[in-house]
């Protein structure tokens, strides 16, 4: 193995909350990616940086992933760095989740009102499902996210990549084109919004993406809890991808075995 299809491979753990716990519970997998976050590869950097990512889509795991050695001034390094922009912004997103969520727990903030505030944030944010077009390996998955990335009001988003449908949580008053003309501009994808008629049957409903204004993100919105994300009822209605088997839990123990006999820490 090497360094590429390790982080790739996470990476697509990682997309699956279900295998979210026990990447964290990882103290090999964690200190690779912190190790991967410093690599000469721009691209393992990338993955690593969409792997932790999603693993802090769990504010459960933020402390953890805080706590670990490296983490916090591997972001900021990165964030300092001569790398590409949308890597910056995306390094900038981690360090600002982990950051507010460090902060939320101090000791003078009471777990009710913690509690009160998360719920107040899920009732202000909308869901909205795409069905993106194209949207049929790996790569042109980072396409998407990279887009998503950069706009204004976008909260957080999973992908199931089966059946090529992304749910992405927004600020209300974020108009669903403004997602649509963001993974428009990647010119090799094309998304439609997935909405359910009077008859309560699943339709796509085309969105014009053409000149229509998108305000680019410069910094972390509201990020939203995993635990109360409309994606579980989602799942419900629809075919559930491949999820974790025993196949996911016998790679990270090679992967982490991988990362355990490669890097010293």
């Amino acid at each position: 193995m090497d360094a590429v299809p390790v982080v790739t491979h996470l990476r697509t753990l990682a997309s699956d909350p279900q295998n979210r716990a026990s990447i964290v519970r990882d103290r090999s997998c964690l200190a690779g990616l912190i190790l991967f976050l410093s690599h000469q590869d721009s691209h393992v950097v990338e993955v690593a940086l969409q792997t932790i990512h999603y693993l802090c889509e769990n504010p459960n795991h933020c402390e953890i992933i805080k706590r670990e050695l490296g983490m916090m001034v591997s972001l900021e390094n990165i964030k300092n760095s001569d790398l590409s922009s949308h890597i910056k912004l995306l390094a900038q997103r981690i360090y600002m989740v982990l950051s507010v969520s460090s902060h939320m727990q101090a000791p003078n903030i009471k777990q009710n009102s913690l509690q009160f505030i998360i719920s107040s944030a899920n009732k202000r944010a909308k869901t909205v499902t795409l069905y993106v077009h194209g949207l049929d390996n790996l790569e042109r998955k980072s396409l998407c996210e990279e887009a998503l990335l950069t706009v204004k009001g976008v909260i957080s988003f999973t992908f199931q990549m089966a059946i090529r449908r992304c749910t992405v949580r927004v600020k209300p008053d974020l108009a669903t084109e403004c997602l649509t003309s963001a993974i428009s501009e990647t010119k090799v994808l094309k998304a439609q919004q997935v909405i359910k008629n009077e008859f309560g049957n699943e339709i796509y409903v085309p969105l014009s993406s053409q000149n229509k204004e998108v305000e680019k993100s410069q910094c972390l919105p509201d990020y939203l809890p995993e635990e109360e994300s409309p994606q579980k009822d989602l799942e419900k209605a629809l075919t559930r991808p491949a999820s974790k088997d025993e196949t996911h839990g016998s790679w990270l123990n090679a992967a982490a075995s991988f990362l355990s006999k490669t890097f010293y820490w």
